[in-house]
């Protein structure tokens, strides 16, 4: 039992004028096993924080990982301030009577006393209809009259009316993977089981009034539960001695600020330190004021225990860079003052509320962060957030059908019939009724369809399950189940609110996201730092200067796959379009590419005006420095706040209530602005017709305005990314692939562009390659010539990376590495197979490794083909399973003989023990490497006709984000991941997708209406395709669409 929902601030019993009764009903786990049930009612603070340590202690014990409980004697000295009501049918006293008989009542009920303050056992009373309930209730009844407990009447309320009765076995079922039939006999006197009205209850409880009166006692003796929640409650930071948290603050600060002050001396750049310092001390009085001193160090000390292990770290996101105390700790790298990012956007004076950094860290080292927190302020203390899946419409539908024995190919057809809204959203079950006439028209005619909708939208909306939230982690003083309750998944300690709940109840939340992109970055700057050109001068990207021409050069050609936020076909052909050459440009096509902005106007007004072919708007002389940068368009939400602090007198804490009483609309509080707005501007000289005026056009403005902290810390990710691209190409096309290995459509686009740019990518090698892709250099003297985009007198190629060979696992790579480092080279599939460890090694390995040409370099110069090396398999395995098996006895045959001799090289098989075998023509050899690699690597099917597919006008798909909207192109291609679905509900709602894969990479295609039965045995044909169609530029998408 869990208390998910019982959050008191939170609670919309109370948000209803009512006040709630918070409690749980626990298991109690019997000496001899199983679990009985036993409800707790808080009636004070102390029962309250009795109870959600009672509850967690239950789901955290590892002693009861099926069905957490807590036992009697854990109410010894917890009991204070609860109430406890004796149960169900399966409740403790209940259990004891049907199972060992009536005399056993009276020892049940005498421990619950002893336990409990006098007068807060109730024994409970219950009537659904069920057999045995008549009985039990007077051999209840009889025993709290001989103890003097009070009687309680109640009823096992599990849904709101009679009629959801069905309703609540489907759910069952879904949850038990049950069907209607098996489930519905056991639990047909369950209907009872609803919200009863007083007079229904006093019909079954005529008998016992006190009974019924006892249930206003119950009320009343927990209506006085007042707690002090939602104020924050943050840990205690260790300062050194001689400081409390704030001076310990002013303390780093000010040396970090001395600290930015060097590095902007040692690359030349002047700034007015007045100007910081003043700013550093006028948020650190605001940050101290209001009392956060402690969360800035927090987050400071993780942040910088990161950077010195090495961990990467993100340059800011959100709000938060736009303090200047945040990039004087270390915690954002954007200088928040010549980009006018304001403090108040992020911590405003006028509006009580906690800062909330969100932090980026490298994805594959996050939860070394996480573990750092954890036992700097304590395992008990440290937490991850709980998140609640709902029953969506399609799954419902999927999971009742099952429950009414519909078999799963016609459920799936109904489920398919509740079509997408777009942009990964559903319709619900309701609307789908309205905009799908095929299911409608099911409904109306078959009973059998109309039963299955009529509970499934029943369900739709419930908690499926609870998991953990991506990113949020609480730091709690103290134990964290003090104060929140908890459960256990797996070894983690996860809170049982969500993530408003956990705040409501005063517990601060830390965001710790992981994000590739820094991962990729980390990897390309370690490979740049181990060329030979760069060993003794190493690349430090988070150092880099923001005026790199040939960064600026390929951010405006709009050839930026791979490059962060830049990579969606649609934000490349705007970057081709504004070609910016700043990096206030690039903060800004980042918060233009959005769908607020896109259907404004804006985006053509910024182009045009960058490029002097319209004028620079001018808005008022007070505001037209605001809008400078973005060339007399508002784009960003610290515009506004500028504009009204400098044209009406705001100060930047009212104007950012402003921005958010303008995002919210609310007709009353928005007159109210307007008159202040008037009011100050008129003090400044403006009249009321303009002021009024302007005001009426950032209100316009205000709710597709983006936070520009936001969009610059990330911009300087974006520039990092496309600066590593420009310079060092190789080295960061390998750094992504090792970063999506695991992701085969990233990793086909990056191979593509990678081609495009003249780097090779060599094929996997048993000998050369090792877990990531990795950069080897042709010309390590400096003195290769290659062709392409890039020309780098190294000849770096990329090495593919064993660990994307599909199906070979992290322990089948292990053993393999060791061999190798052991024992030298591997001669060929045999003293391969010899030295691996067969117990982890099998037949799948081997297949993948040999059909993706991993054992090509030491098999093909002696006439051994892949399909005569894959008929040796059998051949390979029982001789690595014969050498384990000498190893581990301690033999060496002849072979291991000459290893130990000839200086670690094995000895390679004779030619005789590759059984002879049918060649493979080259598509088959194609088709058997993609199928281990995910992605042609030695070759192509469309090689074959490269040279005409220029005759036939074919645009490769890395040149079709340079068409024209909606013009018509043709690409040619391998059909992949084919699928068809319904969209957007109305006639002709069906639709196919799928990519097309040519030399360059991959683009994504749809196939509307009648076309697709004409056309889609050809498309899942696997012959190589001309496919013709309409370019489209579709939001978030990272290929062109074509229709």
């Amino acid at each position: 039992a869990k208390m998910c929902g019982a959050n008191p601030p939170l609670n919309p019993v109370r948000a209803a004028g009512v006040q709630p009764i918070l409690g749980c009903e626990v298991n109690v786990a019997r000496p001899t096993g199983g679990v009985d049930h036993l409800v707790l009612l808080a009636a004070t603070k102390e029962g309250y924080k009795n109870l959600i340590g009672l509850v967690s202690e239950g789901h955290l014990s590892p002693a009861n990982p099926i069905a957490p409980s807590i036992t009697l004697d854990q109410l010894e000295g917890r009991s204070r301030g609860l109430v406890a009501l004796t149960g169900c049918l399966g409740g403790v006293v209940a259990q004891r009577v049907l199972e060992l008989g009536p005399d056993h009542a009276d020892q049940v009920l005498g421990e619950l006393k002893e336990r409990f303050e006098p007068g807060h056992v109730f024994v409970e009373l219950q009537d659904h209809g069920f057999p045995e309930q008549p009985i039990l209730n007077d051999v209840l009844v009889q025993a709290a009259r001989r103890l003097d407990l009070p009687i309680v009447a109640s009823n096992d309320v599990h849904f709101t009316s009679k009629d959801d009765g069905p309703a609540q076995i489907y759910l069952e079922c879904v949850r038990q993977g049950r069907t209607y039939e098996q489930a519905e006999p056991l639990h047909h006197k369950s209907f009872e089981m609803y919200l009863k009205s007083p007079e229904e209850m006093g019909a079954l409880f005529r008998a016992l009034p006190e009974a019924l009166s006892n249930t206003l006692r119950v009320a009343e003796m927990c209506s006085g539960l007042k707690l002090d929640l939602g104020k924050p409650m943050l840990p205690h930071f260790p300062v050194p001695e001689g400081y409390d948290t704030a001076s310990y603050l002013r303390h780093v600060a000010h040396n970090g600020l001395e600290e930015r002050f060097r590095e902007f001396a040692a690359h030349g750049k002047e700034v007015d330190t007045t100007a910081y310092r003043e700013r550093l001390e006028r948020e650190l009085d605001v940050i101290v004021g209001m009392q956060y001193p402690g969360y800035f160090l927090i987050v400071w000390d993780f942040i910088r225990e990161a950077k010195q292990r090495g961990i990467p770290v993100g340059p800011g996101r959100g709000s938060g860079a736009g303090s200047l105390v945040a990039y004087a700790l270390g915690i954002t790298e954007i200088d928040p003052l010549p980009y006018n990012l304001l403090f108040e956007r992020f911590l405003n004076p006028e509006r009580v509320s906690m800062p909330d950094f969100d932090v980026d860290f490298c994805m594959a080292r996050r939860d070394e962060v996480i573990r750092y927190v954890a036992e700097k302020y304590g395992v008990d203390s440290v937490g991850q957030i709980a998140t609640f899946q709902n029953l969506k419409a399609r799954s419902v539908i999927k999971d009742v059908a099952r429950a009414m024995g519909i078999p799963a190919q016609e459920a799936q057809r109904l489920a398919s019939l509740v079509p997408e809204k777009g942009q990964g959203k559903m319709f619900t079950i309701e609307e789908a009724l309205e905009v799908e006439p095929k299911l409608k028209h099911l409904v109306e005619t078959d009973e059998r369809v109309a039963e299955l909708i009529r509970q499934s939208k029943k369900l739709e909306g419930l908690t499926r399950h609870a998991g953990m939230h991506a990113a949020g982690v609480v730091i709690s003083d103290g134990k964290l189940w003090d104060h929140v309750p908890c459960f256990r998944s797996d070894a983690t300690i996860v809170t049982q609110y969500d993530k408003d709940d956990v705040e409501a109840a005063g517990l601060v939340k830390f965001d710790f996201l992981g994000l590739k992109t820094l991962t990729v970055i980390d990897i390309a700057e370690r490979l740049v730092n181990a060329r030979p050109d760069r060993k003794d001068d190493p690349l430090k990207v988070s150092k880099l200067p923001l005026d790199d021409r040939a960064t600026y050069q390929l951010i405006a050609s709009g050839e930026t796959t791979g490059v962060f936020q830049l990579e969606s076909s649609g934000m490349q052909q705007l970057l081709r379009q504004l070609k910016p050459d700043c990096f206030e440009d690039i903060v800004a096509v980042v918060a233009l590419y959005r769908p607020g902005p896109l259907g404004t106007g804006m985006i053509d007004d910024f182009i045009g005006s960058k490029h002097g072919r319209k004028p620079i708007r001018k808005l008022h002389p007070l505001v037209d420095e605001v809008l400078a940068p973005t060339y007399g368009v508002p784009v960003y939400q610290e515009q506004v706040m500028q504009i009204a602090q400098r044209l009406a007198g705001y100060t930047l804490g009212g104007a950012d209530l402003l921005r958010r009483a303008m995002g919210k609309k609310k007709a009353e509080e928005m007159a109210r602005q307007q008159q202040i707005f008037v009011e100050g501007a008129l003090k400044n000289g403006v009249p009321a017709e303009t002021a009024t005026a302007i005001f009426k056009e950032i209100e316009g403005f205000a709710s597709y305005g983006f936070n520009k902290s936001h969009s610059a810390a990330y911009a300087l990710v974006t520039y990092q990314t496309a600066y590593l691209k420009a310079h060092y190409p190789t080295e960061f096309f390998a750094a992504a692939l090792t970063a999506d290995k695991d992701k085969i459509e990233k990793v086909v686009r990056t191979i593509a562009e990678a081609r495009a740019w003249g780097v090779s990518v060599l094929p996997p090698d048993i000998n050369a390659s090792e877990t990531d892709f990795t950069v080897v250099y042709a010309h390590p003297d400096g003195r290769g010539k290659s062709t392409g985009k890039f020309r780098d007198p190294y000849g770096p190629q990329i090495r593919f990376g064993l660990g994307a060979v599909r199906g070979v696992g992290e322990a089948a790579l292990e053993t393999m590495f060791e061999a190798r480092r052991a024992g030298g080279p591997f001669r060929d599939l045999f003293d391969f197979a010899s030295r691996v460890d067969a117990k982890r090694l099998n037949k799948g390995v081997l297949e993948a490794l040999v059909q993706c040409g991993a054992f090509d370099s030491v098999l093909e110069p002696r006439g051994i083909s892949r399909a005569r090396a894959f008929a040796a398999i059998d051949r390979a395995l029982e001789r690595s399973r014969s050498a384990t098996r000498d190893r581990e006895r301690g033999q060496t045959n002849l072979f291991g003989l000459f290893e130990q001799a000839g200086g670690g090289n094995g000895a390679a098989s004779s030619g005789d023990e590759y059984p002879a075998a049918e060649e493979w023509d080259r598509m088959e050899l194609l088709k058997r490497e993609k199928a281990a690699l995910g992605c042609y690597v030695s070759g192509h099917p469309l090689l074959r006709y490269q040279g005409k597919l220029g005759r036939l006008g074919v645009v490769p798909s890395s040149k079709l984000a340079e068409q024209k909207p909606w013009s018509t192109a043709c690409v040619a291609g391998m059909i992949e991941n084919y699928q068809e679905r319904l969209f957007k509900g109305g006639a002709g709602g069906r639709a196919a997708f799928f990519e097309i894969e040519d030399l360059y990479g991959r683009v994504k295609a749809k196939l509307k209406g009648e076309r697709i039965e004409t056309f889609a045995f050809l498309l899942t044909s696997g012959d190589p395709l001309l496919v013709s169609g309409k370019v489209s530029f579709p939001m978030g998408t990272e290929e062109s669409d074509e229709e």
